[in-house]
């Protein structure tokens, strides 16, 4: 169990990090860029087919958090 809620914080981390990197507009050819796109991507594009795009705005970033939070919560309330 703890090793779950580990690699979720991780991955909090790592859907963080892209967020920010987006924000200061990193070279796409920045090989650290590349690997948080290739490892969040598959999460984010899940919740983008779901949530509308408001104004050109992606809140799939918040929504997964948002996710990763609940379940952890769930995780930690369980037996």
């Amino acid at each position: 169990m703890g090793l779950l809620i580990t690699l979720l914080n991780a991955y909090e981390i790592l859907i963080i990090l892209r967020a920010v990197f987006s924000w200061i507009a990193p070279n796409p050819n920045n090989s650290f860029y590349h690997f948080l796109v290739q490892v969040t991507e598959p999460v984010l594009s899940q919740i983008r087919r779901i949530l509308p795009q408001k104004s050109g705005i992606d809140f799939s970033p918040l929504v997964a958090l948002l996710l990763i939070h609940l379940v952890k919560s769930l995780l930690v309330k369980s037996p």
